[in-house]
């Protein structure tokens, strides 16, 4: 029977690691889903990060140095001899005050900042924001330069993303560069907003943009919308130099752990999971091989009492009572010496006094036992009537101690 399981708990295990490796088969040659995470990162090739824009730049801008700034701005800016055009762009962006203020002393200084960004409410600057959102989902959004160079031309986008407009601006020193909006099934506008705009601050401006994704690669790669970047691009002065933030990114520009690194490589990735599966089916398995039952082990009884019993028989079989009464004073005197804490070596007077004080006995009773264990010393027998008259007056002494009287 026990074989009979045994071959049966082989063929199940077999089966089940058939059954892993299967799994892990079909998993690591399946094609693997498109990764649209909005990092907005220059070393991402992923559809939303910005590599293709950010290789393109220096044949864009050919006479522009451009620079990588994986700084804090609040940091790079502390030198005031910097120049050119501070170009951010991600999901979403919150500078501290500190910071900003650094970013308009830039500015006023005769450089620019280029932002594109979901939302923003920059009250230093009078610009507030909110999501626009189209009345049906069979509507499109689209994205129109003002600039007569560009002709009107109208753009859209198919991905899913936020639709950020300017609700409000500084008039006085803003002007207006694109607006976004929707479009029904009848070519008819139902929603617009302005999306792009440029403010000007002292010497230099401000570049204001709502849509990110513009700059993203499934955007600047594709056959249309490649040139709503361009156009957007145009507004950057060439005659400074490009400063690309990568320290303001959603996602990670490098790894930052051992695991990380594992689990960005598909093949590794795998490796990594078939060996804890192996782990645990070791775990299981050997762990089943190797464990035995505990036997149970039944504790030692207690014959302290049943070997007291057996010796007092043996001396009361053979009429000892003197050594029984011998025995029962030694124990007195050292129940007296442990719980009371007096010394039997001299009985006497004093003795007596300080063992009634102590153990709650009346004096006539302690002399009256101790006399009586004196008289027992003195004779060579005694009767069993004494040796019961004895072990009654030493348990009367002991539960006066223990219960009182």
């Amino acid at each position: 029977m026990a074989n009979k399981l045994d071959k049966k708990t082989k063929i199940y295990a077999v089966l089940f690691v058939l059954l892993i490796f299967g799994y892990i088969y079909l998993e690591s040659t399946k094609k693997q889903p498109i990764n649209w995470f909005p990092s907005f990162v220059a070393k991402h090739k992923i559809p939303l990060g910005t590599y293709v824009l950010n290789k393109e730049l220096s044949s864009i801008f050919p006479s522009n140095n451009i620079e990588t700034v994986a700084i804090p701005p609040y940091v790079y800016l502390q030198d005031s001899t910097r120049t050119g055009t501070y170009f951010f762009v991600d999901e979403a962006l919150n500078f501290g005050d500190a910071e900003f203020l650094r970013l308009l002393k830039f500015v006023a200084r005769g450089n620019d900042v280029f932002i594109s960004t979901h939302g923003m409410n920059i009250d230093t600057l009078n610009f507030e924001t909110e999501r626009l959102v189209s009345k049906n989902l069979d509507e499109k959004v689209f994205f129109k330069q003002l600039n007569k160079a560009f002709k009107g031309i109208e753009y859209s986008y198919d991905r899913p993303f936020i639709n950020q407009v300017f609700t409000k601006i500084d008039t006085l020193n803003t002007t207006v560069l694109g607006i976004t909006g929707y479009i029904n099934a009848n070519e008819e506008r139902t929603e617009e907003g302005i999306n792009f705009v440029k403010h000007s601050y002292g010497k230099g401006n401000f570049y204001l943009h709502t849509f990110p994704e513009v700059f993203t690669n499934y955007n600047t790669l594709h056959e249309i919308n490649h040139q709503h970047t361009a156009n957007i691009l145009s507004y950057l002065r060439e005659d400074i130099p490009i400063l690309w933030d990568a320290y303001y990114k959603t996602g990670k520009s490098k790894i930052t752990s051992p695991l990380q690194y594992l689990l960005g490589s598909k093949h590794l990735k795998w490796a990594y999971y078939m060996a804890l599966i192996g782990i645990l089916v070791f775990v299981i398995f050997e762990g089943k091989r190797k464990q035995r039952s505990i036997p149970i082990i039944t504790p030692l009884k207690n014959q302290t009492v049943a070997f007291t019993r057996t010796i007092a028989n043996m001396y009361f079989e053979k009429q000892e009572h003197k050594n029984i009464a011998e025995h029962k004073i030694s124990y007195l005197l050292e129940f007296i010496r442990v719980k009371l804490h007096i010394q039997t070596i001299k009985i006497d007077a004093v003795f007596y006094e300080n063992v009634a004080l102590r153990s709650g006995n009346s004096l006539e009773d302690v002399e009256k036992l101790f006399k009586f264990c004196d008289a027992i010393h003195l004779k060579n027998q005694i009767t069993n009537e004494e040796l019961i008259k004895l072990n009654s007056l030493i348990e009367k002494f002991k539960k006066t101690i223990q219960y009182g009287k």
